[in-house]
C-alpha cells in the first residue's frame, strides 16, 4: 500500500489522465453545430463521427484484455497515452470529413485502453472498502473536464476554429504524461501468477466473458451507457438548432455543470462506501429519470434557465457512474481485474456507440431546420435507466458470497479522514 499523502496524489493525477480521455470524447459534442457546418453534414453523420470513436474504443479495449494483465501497469500506461496524444495530433490535423473519421478512429483505439488501465490502477492500489471514494476522486476528471476542458475547448473553436479545441488537448496531454512519467509506481503484484501461453489467451478472454456475474455487470454497463448516449451527443445541436443558444453560449451551460458535478462526485462516492453501491445507484438512477425526461422536452425557456437546469441533469446522468464503477471492480477475481475493466470499458464504448449511432437515426430536421425526435430519445434513455435500477440486483460483488447490494465498511473505519 501507499502512503496517504503519495495515494491522493496518485490518484489526482490518475483522474487528470482520464480528464484528457474525457475532453476528448466530451468536445465533440458542444463542437457539434461547428463541424456539422464545416462539414455540411446532418445529425446522423455527425454521430457517425461520435461513434467511431465509441467503436473502435470498444474493439480495441476488447483486445486488450487479452494483454493489460501482463505487463507492469506503468509502463503500459506510459506506452499507451503517447499514442493518445498522437490520435489528437490527427484531430487537430484533418482536413476534411473522412480524415476526421479516421483521427476520431485512431483515438477510440487508443483512449479505450487508456481508462481499464486507469482503473486496474485504482483497483490494485485501494482497499475495496475505500474504492468507492477513489473512484469518486478520479471521476471528477468529468467535472474537470466540463468545468475547464470543454468550456476552454469550445471558446477556443469559437474564435480560432474547432481544430483549436484539439491542439489545447495536445498540450494537456504532453504535460499530463510528464506528471504520470515522474508520480505512477511500477504495479506489477498482479503478474505473480504466470501468464497462460498465449495459444490460451483468446479462450480465457471467452471464458471471462461468458462466465454468468460477468455477463450479468455487462448487460448493465450497456445499458446504462446507451441511455446516457441517447441523448448527451445532441445537447448541443438541439440546444442551437431548437433554442437559438449561440454556440459560445454553450460554454456557460457545461460550466454549471462541470461546478456541480465537482461538488457531487466525491460526495456520491463517498455515500457508495457507507450504504452500498447498489443502494446508492438505485437512488441516483431514479432521480436521473426526471432530468432526462424534462431536457428532451424542453419548453422554450431562456439561457439562464438552461444554464440553472442543466446541473440537475450532469449530477445525474454522472452521479450514477459512480457507484456502479465502484460496483464493477468488485465483480472479478483480482488477477482478472485488469482484462475484467477492459472487457467493461469496451462494453461502455459499445453501448456509447449503439447510443450515439441509433439515437442520431431517431433525430430529423424539421420545416425550420429544427431537430425533431429528441423527445423519443429521453423515452428509451428513461426506459433504460428503469431496466437498469431492476437489474443491479442481478450483479454480485467476487468480495464476498453475498449480493453487491451489502453496504460496504464505511470509509471512516478504513481510515482516518477523507481521500
Amino acid at each position: 500500500m501507499l502512503p496517504p499523502a503519495r495515494e491522493r496524489v496518485l490518484l489526482w493525477l490518475l483522474a487528470l489522465t482520464q480528464f484528457t480521455v474525457i475532453m476528448d470524447f466530451m468536445v465533440m459534442m458542444p463542437l457539434g453545430p461547428q463541424i456539422m457546418k464545416a462539414f455540411s453534414i446532418g445529425p446522423a453523420g455527425f454521430a457517425a463521427a461520435v461513434s467511431a470513436y465509441a467503436w473502435c474504443s470498444g474493439l480495441t479495449g476488447l483486445f486488450a484484455a487479452t494483454y493489460i494483465d501482463r505487463f507492469d501497469r506503468r509502463r503500459l500506461l506510459m506506452i499507451v497515452f503517447s499514442l493518445f496524444l498522437l490520435s489528437n495530433l490527427g484531430c487537430a490535423l484533418a482536413s476534411d470529413f473522412h480524415w476526421l473519421l479516421f483521427a476520431r478512429a485512431f483515438a477510440g483505439f487508443t483512449g479505450g485502453v487508456v481508462g481499464p488501465i486507469v482503473f486496474a490502477i485504482v483497483g490494485d492500489v485501494i482497499p475495496e472498502s475505500r474504492r468507492g471514494s477513489a473512484m469518486g476522486l478520479v471521476m471528477t476528471s468529468f467535472s474537470m473536464a466540463s468545468i475547464v476542458g470543454v468550456p476552454a475547448g469550445v471558446a477556443l473553436g469559437a474564435h480560432f476554429g474547432w481544430q483549436s479545441a484539439f491542439e489545447l488537448l495536445v498540450v494537456f496531454c504532453a504535460v499530463i504524461w510528464i506528471g504520470a512519467f515522474c508520480i505512477v509506481p511500477s504495479l506489477t503484484s498482479h503478474l505473480a501468477k504466470t501468464a497462460p501461453p498465449l495459444a490460451e489467451v483468446i479462450p480465457n478472454l471467452l471464458r471471462l466473458i461468458i462466465k454468468p456475474s460477468h455477463v450479468r455487470a455487462f448487460v448493465l454497463v450497456l445499458a446504462m451507457v446507451m441511455s446516457n448516449m441517447l441523448i448527451i451527443p445532441f445537447i448541443s445541436p438541439v440546444l442551437v438548432a431548437n433554442h437559438g443558444v449561440a454556440p459560445h453560449e454553450i460554454a456557460y451551460i457545461y460550466i454549471a455543470g462541470g461546478i456541480a458535478t465537482l461538488f457531487t462526485a466525491r460526495w456520491i462516492g463517498r455515500q457508495a462506501d457507507r450504504h452500498g453501491k447498489v443502494r446508492v445507484f438505485r437512488y441516483v438512477a431514479t432521480f436521473s429519470v426526471l432530468p432526462v425526461l424534462a431536457f428532451t422536452h424542453l419548453p422554450s425557456w431562456p439561457l439562464w434557465a438552461i444554464v440553472a437546469f442543466f446541473p440537475f441533469f450532469m449530477v445525474a446522468m454522472s452521479g450514477r457512474f459512480i457507484p456502479m464503477q465502484a460496483l464493477m471492480t468488485t465483480v472479478p477475481e483480482a488477477p482478472q481485474r485488469g482484462a475484467f475493466m477492459s472487457i467493461t470499458t469496451a462494453m461502455q464504448s459499445l453501448g456509447a456507440g449503439i447510443g450515439a449511432w441509433f439515437g442520431g437515426l431517431l433525430l430529423g430536421s424539421g420545416t425550420n431546420s429544427e431537430i425533431v425526435g429528441y423527445g423519443v430519445n429521453g423515452w428509451i434513455a428513461a426506459a433504460l435507466t428503469v431496466f437498469g435500477i431492476i437489474w443491479i440486483a442481478h450483479v454480485v460483488s467476487n468480495s464476498s458470497s453475498q449480493p453487491a447490494s451489502v453496504a460496504a465498511v464505511p470509509v471512516e473505519a478504513a481510515v482516518p479522514g477523507e481521500l
